[in-house]
């Protein structure tokens, strides 16, 4: 008989949440239940509750995880990168879709979880990094004229859109794995085309 593993204090609230990722990659949210973690870590089933005091929290608390170690990749991806816009750009989606081939799971409940009445504070404002990321980019992309004149959000929303559906795609399955390396190269060259200045004539 497997001896059950005992929690220190603060390991289990980590623990829960690796197995709920674990579980979430496996079978999906629904399968996610805080009576089924704690029998798997083998601790009673109230002792969840001292950490999330039920599944929506659980969920709110899993999607800050994706949404801190999206948040640092991006951090650590663009050290050292070049100023350029197109630089830039191209970093930031090739770790976003990176990020999203090996989190396709965790990115799905990242994006659902943030629009529920019940989403932390936290967890907003973990998600508003992601857009302020873009709209930085963006506007430091227009002060060194490499990138169109317009209202940040309008410009971003392009981006923004166009690089999470090639990843929502690629991570998906949608995208043979032969073509998304070229198919990633295209995608940023036509995103460097659609914020390009204007020529005049």
């Amino acid at each position: 008989m497997q001896t059950r593993r005992r929690y220190h204090h603060g390991d289990l609230r980590a623990a829960l949440l690796t197995r709920a990722e674990d579980t979430l990659r496996e079978k999906g949210p629904a399968a996610l239940s805080l009576r089924e973690l704690a029998r798997d870590l083998g601790v009673s089933h109230a002792a969840p509750s001292r950490h999330f005091k039920d599944k929506q929290a659980l969920l709110d608390a899993l999607a800050l995880v994706g949404f801190d170690r999206l948040d640092e990749a991006f951090a650590a991806s663009l050290e050292g990168v070049g100023d350029s816009f197109a630089e830039r750009l191209a970093t930031t989606a090739r770790t976003y879709v990176d990020f999203a081939n090996a989190n396709a799971e965790l990115l799905d409940l990242m994006f659902a979880i943030k629009h529920t009445p019940e989403a932390s504070e936290d967890l907003l404002a973990a998600s508003q990094r992601w857009t302020d990321r873009t709209v930085s980019l963006i506007a430091e992309g227009q002060r060194r004229g490499e990138v169109r004149e317009g209202p940040l959000e309008s410009v971003g929303i392009g981006v923004f859109s166009t690089l999470h559906g090639y990843a929502t795609l690629a991570a998906g399955g949608s995208l043979p794995p032969e073509a998304c390396e070229p198919g990633l190269d295209a995608l940023v060259a036509y995103i460097l085309r659609g914020c390009a200045p204007e020529k005049t004539a």
